[in-house]
C-alpha cells in the first residue's frame, strides 16, 4: 500500500495546525516565491498550491507563509513509517512525500484491504496527517496510483494493468523535459506509453523509465530498503501559536501519544514511564513525568493519565512546542480478550486506578506495604512501590491489624495494666528481644488482653530497669 501525503510540507511544519484553524489564521508553506501547500483557512480565501506568493497575499493579507523545511518533512515521514510498523515490518520511505508498506501478510488479521485502509486513515488523522492511499500488487504500481489521485485498492494484477493504463503520465515522476516530449508525441496516459516500441522509448527517455514500468506491472523485481525503528521514542510538535491553556497542550500531545502507541506496538513493547516536555520561548523547559504501575502502550490510557496531570498544572509561560520521550522499553506481548471477567482483568483495573491516583496526586503519593523480616513489630513492614509484589511473613504469634505509633503507656495498679479499668490477660507472654545490632534494641513480653469494654488489645511489659506496661495494638 502507498501513502502519498500532498499536504506533508504544511503538516510537518505545523503538526498542530488545528489550533491555528480555530483562530482563523491561514497558513501556507512556500518554495521560492510559490505556494507549495496551504491549510483549510487559506483555501477558503482562494489560496491554492502553485499560486504565486504575491497573489496569495493579495487574497489573504493575514496569510502566514513559511519556507519549506526538508528536515521536518523527513522527520514526519519517519514518524508515519514507525507507526505503520505496527501493521507490517516491511515499510519503506518514498521521499519527499510518501511511504510504502507491504501489507499482504496482514490482510487476514485486519479483516481485508478495506477495513485496514479505514484503520490507516483514522490513525493518520489522529496524528494530524492527511494522506492519499492506494493499494496494488506492486509497490511502484501503488505509488503511481497514489500520485495520480487514484485511491484504488487493488488486489489483482489484471486490475492494476487496467488502472495504470488510464493513469496520466504526470504520475510517473518524469522530468519536465520528458513530459514535454511525451506530450509532443501525443502520449497522455501510461497505456499509450506502454504501446510505444520499447527500443524507441529507451533511446528517447532512457532505460530507467522502462525498468520502472516493468516494476510497476510486476514483470521485474524492485528492491526496497525497509525502515528500521529507533531504540527509543522521541517526537516533537511545533505549535502554530503559543498555548496558555493546559487543555490545548493535551489536544496537541494526543497526536504524539498515538504515534507512541504505534511505535510500541511495532516493538511488541510497553513502557512504565514517559515524559512530556513543554518548551517555552523565554523560560526553562517544563517536564511532566508520567509513571505507570504496569507496562502499557495504549494511547487512550496515556491520554487519561496526562489529562489528570495537566488539570493540576497552571501554565505560567506560553508553550510554543512540546516533545514526547520514552526510553526504557519493556517486552509486552499482545493479550487476548476474555469472554468473562477474571482475576487478571481485575488486577489490570486495580493497576489503572493506582496510575490515575498517582497522576492526579503526584509521583510517590501512592504506596504499597510489604512485610519486612524484622521481629520488632514497628519495623515488620515497609513501604514499597504499588503492585511491587508481596512477601510471606515469618511465622510469629497473632498480630493486630492496627498498631499504635508510638506505643501508649498504661497505668498500673498492683503491677497489673489498667486501661479504663483492669485488663484481663488472655494469652502470653510472647518474648521479643531484638535490634541489638543497630541501636534499636528492645526487650518486651507481649500479651493479648481484654479491656472492660470487651476490646481485644495487644500490650507488652518492658523488661529491664525502666519496666512499665504499654498498649501497642488493637485487634478489635
Amino acid at each position: 500500500m502507498a501513502l502519498h501525503l500532498p499536504q506533508l510540507p504544511l503538516e510537518a511544519l505545523l503538526r498542530g495546525r488545528a489550533l491555528s484553524e480555530a483562530r482563523g489564521e491561514p497558513w501556507a508553506v512556500i518554495e521560492g516565491r510559490e505556494v507549495l501547500a496551504c491549510d483549510a483557512a487559506a483555501r477558503a480565501l482562494g489560496v491554492r498550491p502553485g499560486m504565486a506568493l504575491s497573489a496569495a497575499w493579495a487574497l489573504a493579507p493575514r496569510l502566514r507563509a513559511r519556507p519549506r523545511d526538508a528536515g521536518l518533512e523527513r522527520e514526519a515521514l519517519e514518524a508515519i513509517a514507525g507507526w505503520l510498523c505496527r501493521f507490517t515490518p516491511s515499510v519503506s520511505l518514498e521521499p519527499p512525500q510518501g511511504v510504502l508498506a507491504e501489507l499482504r501478510g496482514s490482510l487476514r488479521l485486519f479483516g481485508g484491504i478495506g477495513p485496514l485502509a479505514a484503520q490507516l486513515r483514522a490513525g493518520l488523522g489522529e496524528m494530524g496527517f492527511t494522506a492519499r492511499l492506494a493499494a496494488a500488487p506492486t509497490a511502484r504500481g501503488a505509488w503511481w496510483l497514489a500520485l495520480g489521485s487514484s485511491e484504488a485498492l487493488l488486489e489483482e494484477r489484471a486490475q492494476l494493468e487496467r488502472a495504470l493504463a488510464v493513469l496520466p503520465v504526470d504520475a510517473l515522476g518524469c522530468d519536465p523535459g520528458s513530459l514535454a516530449l511525451l506530450a509532443d508525441v501525443g502520449v497522455a496516459c501510461v497505456g499509450e506509453l506502454m504501446r510505444l516500441p520499447r527500443d524507441g522509448v529507451a533511446r528517447r527517455f532512457g532505460q530507467a523509465l522502462l525498468d520502472a514500468l516493468d516494476q510497476a506491472l510486476g514483470s521485474a523485481p524492485e528492491a526496497r530498503a525497509c525502515y528500521r525503528l529507533p531504540e527509543r521514542f522521541a517526537a516533537r510538535l511545533e505549535l502554530p501559536a503559543p498555548v496558555t491553556q493546559a487543555e490545548s497542550v493535551l489536544f496537541a500531545a494526543r497526536r504524539l501519544l498515538v504515534q507512541l502507541e504505534g511505535f510500541l506496538a511495532a516493538r511488541h513493547a510497553g513502557i512504565r514511564r514517559f515524559a512530556l516536555r513543554l518548551r517555552h520561548r523565554d523560560a526553562r523547559d517544563g517536564v511532566i513525568g508520567i509513571g505507570l504501575a504496569a507496562p502499557a502502550r495504549e494511547a487512550e490510557h496515556f491520554t487519561r493519565l496526562l489529562r489528570e496531570r495537566l488539570q493540576a498544572i497552571t501554565l505560567t509561560e506560553p508553550v510554543e512546542a512540546i516533545a514526547l520521550e520514552a526510553a526504557a522499553l519493556v517486552p509486552l506481548p499482545g493479550a487476548s480478550a476474555n469472554l468473562f471477567r477474571d482475576a487478571r482483568t481485575e488486577g489490570e483495573e486495580w493497576a489503572r486506578l493506582i496510575e490515575r491516583l498517582e497522576a492526579r496526586l503526584g509521583g510517590g503519593t501512592v504506596q504499597g506495604l510489604a512485610v519486612h523480616p524484622d521481629h520488632r513489630p514497628e519495623r515488620a513492614s515497609r513501604r514499597i512501590a504499588p503492585l511491587g509484589g508481596t512477601q510471606r511473613a515469618a511465622s510469629a504469634g497473632p498480630r493486630p491489624l492496627w498498631l499504635l505509633e508510638p506505643a501508649r503507656r498504661l497505668r498500673e495498679a498492683g503491677g497489673a495494666p489498667q486501661d479504663g479499668g483492669p485488663l484481663e490477660l488472655l494469652a502470653g507472654p510472647e518474648r521479643i528481644e531484638s535490634g541489638w545490632w543497630d541501636g534499636g534494641e528492645i526487650a518486651r513480653d507481649y500479651f493479648i488482653a481484654r479491656s472492660a469494654d470487651a476490646a481485644l488489645l495487644w500490650v507488652y511489659r518492658e523488661r529491664g530497669a525502666a519496666g512499665g506496661w504499654y498498649l501497642h495494638g488493637i485487634f478489635a
